[in-house]
């Protein structure tokens, strides 16, 4: 008997689901980084700023970006390791991280860059100082081995950073919601041509664990403290966990 999951507010097979994601991010890619400044009004950009602030992240350390897309946060990264440090950028789109492998080359960076799956991660144990996943974590079939297989590989000290859309405070839920079922289609509409792409977006976002939720998760997942800092009211969580 096939085992279930969520995609959206659907209840699917979860193979169907790993087919469906990428079936999302294949149709979003090429306009994912002017959605993303559209769908934000531009806060994605302050959201990673901060990510990348309170990773702590110092010249000749050793990072592992996952589902990493158009490397936002990959490029922040390497501007910060400098020539001694190591940027991985890493995503399971395929069309994702040709974006993004594009669009670092471009800006004159070359960073080591494979298609994997965060549940499986191709790296030994103990290799990272830094391990960020932004605005992927609730696309992934079973968070809890992905958050496992993080923890795994980072070393002793190490830091996961989760950057993602979380709950929103009570007094923003109603615009909130009215503006992600709404709006947020009509915008995939126009600028990707493709609705169902976003609406799927908005309902993965209340599918995803809350803070509370979410922060036991990765204790339970091997981390001995998390700190959560909500950002927007909660529209974005960053969980920031250490390894000890």
């Amino acid at each position: 008997m096939s085992n279930t999951t969520h995609f959206g507010f659907q209840t699917v097979d979860e193979q169907e689901k790993a087919q469906r994601v990428r079936g999302v991010f294949d149709s979003v890619a090429s306009k994912y980084d002017v959605m993303n400044d559209l769908m934000s009004m531009g806060l994605h950009r302050l959201w990673k700023a901060y990510t990348i602030g309170v990773s702590g992240v110092r010249h000749g350390d050793r990072v592992l970006d996952i589902a990493g897309g158009t490397g936002d946060l990959a490029k922040a990264f390497a501007q910060r390791v400098g020539a001694s440090g190591l940027v991985v950028h890493t995503d399971i789109n395929e069309s994702m991280l040709r974006q993004g492998r594009e669009r670092l080359t471009d800006e004159g960076l070359l960073l080591p860059t494979t298609i994997c799956d965060a549940e499986t991660l191709p790296f030994p144990s103990n290799s990272f100082d830094i391990v960020s996943v932004a605005f992927g974590l609730r696309n992934m079939t079973h968070k809890d081995k992905a958050l496992a297989e993080m923890c795994r590989v980072l070393k002793p000290g190490g830091r996961l950073l989760v950057l993602e859309f979380s709950k929103v405070v009570e007094p923003l839920r109603k615009p909130y919601d009215w503006y992600s079922f709404k709006v947020l289609p009509v915008l995939g509409r126009l600028v990707a041509g493709d609705a169902e792409s976003y609406r799927y977006l908005a309902e993965s976002i209340r599918m995803h664990p809350d803070q509370a939720t979410l922060k036991s998760m990765m204790k339970t997942a091997g981390f001995a403290h998390v700190d959560v800092h909500n950002l927007t009211g909660g529209v974005v969580a960053l969980h920031v966990g250490l390894k000890c």
